[in-house]
């Protein structure tokens, strides 16, 4: 049995991604994915069972990555203020420095049929655990975690995501941005 080989791995990764961005789900084949990655075909099967599986088992990856990223941000003894400020920062930075996955995970996250195998994400879990907790120790608001976490995250989203913003301006959007969702939030 062949062995796996993390370069290889990490350009296979690299090469979905692109391809997935550019050419869709149904444009990008086995084929082009190998091509790309340099690697054969019979390459991509000793990594992933299938295509579908091929984006799941990447799904999950990054997805998880952007949550640790945010999670491994914050440190014990923050204060609510604090707290909002950094997983607003660090998911901005994340999104600044690494567009193409981003824009992959959101691509993913949107398809139903692709997206239903990877409900165990830990870093959710995470992210959910935490915001319990604020929660508990009244540190925020009681409301529900869903609506807690699309008030800290989409706003954060909305404005790396304009492009017709320049990185200063969208810098001053977000110091704003986490002033109105603290005052929101904090009780």
């Amino acid at each position: 049995m062949r062995k796996k080989d993390d370069e290889k791995e990490k350009n296979i990764k690299a090469a979905v991604i692109k391809l997935i961005l550019h050419e869709g789900f149904h444009g990008t084949s086995i084929s082009k994915i190998a091509k790309e990655a340099g690697v054969s075909p019979a390459t991509l099967y000793i990594y992933f069972d299938s295509k579908e599986m091929m984006l799941r088992d990447i799904y999950q990856d990054y997805a998880e990555e952007i949550y640790h990223y945010m999670i491994n941000s914050i440190h014990h003894g923050m204060n609510g203020k604090q707290l909002i400020e950094i997983l607003m920062r660090s998911y901005y930075e994340y999104i600044q420095e690494n567009e193409e996955i981003f824009n992959f995970v959101e691509q993913f996250s949107h398809c139903p049929s692709l997206s239903c195998g990877c409900a165990g994400i830990q870093g959710i879990f995470d992210i959910n655990h935490l915001v319990s907790e604020l929660k508990a120790n009244e540190v925020i608001r009681d409301y529900y975690n869903e609506n807690i976490l699309s008030i800290i995250f989409y706003p954060v989203k909305s404005i790396v995501v304009d492009h017709d913003k320049s990185r200063s301006e969208q810098d001053e959007l977000l110091e704003e941005m986490i002033r109105i969702i603290q005052n929101t939030l904090l009780r």
